[in-house]
């Protein structure tokens, strides 16, 4: 794999909802940066929307609807951001990047996503600033590619509840969850297995959720939800520090190489705030710099 290219899914519709809010925003700024100042062996690539059937397969069809149109207001609404008549057309390709970068990793070994605003959404409505749960559209896709078993590791600060609660409309889709707060809590589950440590002892934690999966070798894809508002500027006051963020993404895609599974990552949380949208950038590229060095 010392050759392979990542491909990094992404293009300007993930911003063009018309909400400004960090998660429909902050693709652009990430975009911009690998531009500017690019991460050796990486590579933008435009990802084919989601479709209306796709989002249907693991959504209510009342739900899709109502992103579609606006109607009910409630129900369009229900992720917590609002409704444009554009939003629908940005999480279609926001998650179709998710979907694309699962296929590719499942060929490559590895590829991302600059998706975020997935793991809060459930089936019948949004919730958290999420509005599709497009782990589990790309999850669904992966297991009828052939994956197997697809795991979502979400190391977001906040807790996937909208993604365990979606786990039995994708069977062989499991989850393990490491979260600094309880917002999004569940009942951990065979499948869907919560940890809620404190900072002292996150990346331990980690580690301990890692080894939980039984049976790694039977895991054909890791979706990995990477948060960072686990940093002390960007969501988690009292949170990590960048040295401990870098060392998450190493234990994540080391474990990964160890084990032979292919990874697809996306970007998951991170606010402004003291953060600013430089350190923000700089955080997330994090992420994309360790995943170059595990191929």
């Amino acid at each position: 794999m010392a050759d392979t290219i990542i491909d990094l899914y992404w293009s300007e519709a993930y911003g063009a909802s018309g909400i400004e809010l960090e998660t429909t925003r902050k693709s652009s700024f990430v975009a911009a940066s690998l531009a500017a100042d690019p991460v050796p062996g990486v590579r933008l690539v435009a990802p084919s929307p989601a479709t209306p059937d796709e989002f249907g397969a693991v959504h209510d069809g009342a739900y899709v609807d109502a992103v579609r149109h606006g109607t009910p207001a409630w129900l369009a609404r229900s992720n917590g951001i609002g409704w444009t008549d554009e939003l629908f057309s940005a999480v279609a390709a926001s998650t179709g990047g998710v979907r694309d970068a699962a296929l590719t990793a499942m060929r490559t070994g590895i590829a991302g996503s600059l998706s975020s605003g997935l793991h809060h959404a459930r089936a019948g409505e949004g919730n958290g600033f999420c509005t599709f749960n497009g782990l589990v559209v790309a999850a669904r896709a992966a297991l009828r590619a052939g994956a197997g078993r697809v795991l979502v590791v979400d190391l977001d600060a906040h807790c996937g509840g909208g993604t365990a609660s979606m786990l039995d409309r994708v069977p062989g889709m499991e989850q393990v969850d490491v979260s600094l707060s309880s917002f999004d809590e569940y009942a951990s589950r065979p499948g869907a297995r919560l940890w809620l440590p404190t900072r002292d002892s996150y990346l331990e934690t980690v580690t301990e959720a890692l080894d939980s999966v039984e049976d790694p070798t039977g895991v054909g894809l890791v979706l990995y939800n990477a948060g960072m508002d686990v940093h002390w500027s960007a969501g988690t006051p009292g949170g990590l520090d960048d040295d401990q963020v870098r060392r998450r993404e190493e234990l994540l895609f080391d474990w990964a190489r160890s084990h032979g599974i292919a990874v697809a990552f996306v970007l998951a949380g991170g606010y402004l705030s003291p953060c600013t949208w430089d350190e923000l950038v700089s955080l997330h590229r994090i992420t994309i710099e360790v995943a170059t060095c595990s191929r």
